[in-house]
């Protein structure tokens, strides 16, 4: 049974130390009003570090905690500390709710930035460099998997594994035992393929998936003109699920026919000061998941 969760980022959580952030119980009940019966656990630190004050939480509106994101600078060896903490944190977090999903994303280089979108001019790492990257990817999908979660790898927009290849390679030099893939739609779109061709080629691998739609007019815009990433969410780049070029009943339909079972998540990345409002946003996209069958 497929089970349809959201995420903090929803509210434009990004950083847990943001003060343009809503608070965590605001977050959890939005979600639940909205129609959501899972959520994950957002950047460390925003929610409660304290498993008994989560649980209250959790409890008091009736969501299942579904998994947890590193988006970390997994790309530079001087920041390994906090990479590092940060996933153990996570997990012990997610251990302790009962949380499957641990989801390891290289977080925004400014190597990458100017070049989201353009594969052909992105810079890519020499053999040394690429391999102790791949390393320090390894060794937490290792604790992860240490602890008894589920890992995948989440390609990302300015990141190291934001491109087609990229990903590959990496699926490529990494024991599939250890390490699935998080399928996010509307970051695939971004960087310029089709999701759904490659979900046909990698299902055996995706453990876990992201629902994310792209406005393809706010991201030719944002590429032609090297738009940051986080101007770009501001810009709307990532729009209510349905109206934009991501085809989710194929989508649906690919999963289905995979037997997939467990939760897929709405990321909509938003500007946490943005205009629009994002219970608003959550319940729209609830409604449109429900109205092609999910």
């Amino acid at each position: 049974m497929i089970q349809i969760g959201n995420a903090p980022c929803s509210w434009g959580v990004e950083f847990a130390e943001d003060p343009r952030n809503p608070s965590w119980r605001q977050v959890l009940s939005d979600c639940a009003a909205a129609g959501y019966k899972g959520i994950e656990l957002g950047p460390i630190g925003f929610m409660p570090e304290d498993p008994a004050i989560l649980a209250e939480g959790l409890a008091e509106h009736d969501l299942t905690l579904i998994g947890g994101v590193v988006f970390r600078p997994f790309h530079d060896a001087g920041a390994w500390d906090e990479v590092w903490d940060a996933t153990q944190r996570t997990c012990k977090a997610l251990v302790a709710h009962g949380a499957q999903h641990l989801v390891l994303i290289d977080s925004i280089s400014p190597r990458r930035a100017p070049t989201a979108g353009r594969a052909q001019e992105a810079e890519q790492m020499g053999a040394q460099e690429w391999t102790a990257f791949v390393d320090r990817i390894r060794r937490a999908a290792q604790l992860g998997a240490d602890n008894g979660l589920t890992v995948g790898i989440h390609a990302h927009a300015a990141g190291f594994i934001d491109f087609e290849p990229e990903l590959e390679r990496l699926l490529d030099a990494v024991d599939p035992s250890l390490l699935k893939i998080c399928f996010d739609t509307g970051h695939h779109s971004y960087a310029g393929y089709d999701p759904v061709a490659f979900m046909r080629r990698h299902m055996d691998r995706i453990s876990y998936m992201h629902f994310k739609d792209i406005d393809p007019v706010v991201k030719a815009r944002a590429v032609e003109n090297r738009t940051g990433f986080y101007d770009a969410c501001g810009q709307g780049i990532f729009c209510n699920l349905g109206k934009g070029d991501v085809d989710f009943v194929s989508v649906r339909q690919l999963l289905l026919d995979a037997g997939f079972a467990g939760w897929c998540t709405v990321e909509q990345d938003c500007d946490p000061a943005g205009g629009t409002s994002p219970v608003d946003d959550a319940r729209a996209n609830r409604g449109y998941l429900s109205s092609i069958g999910f």
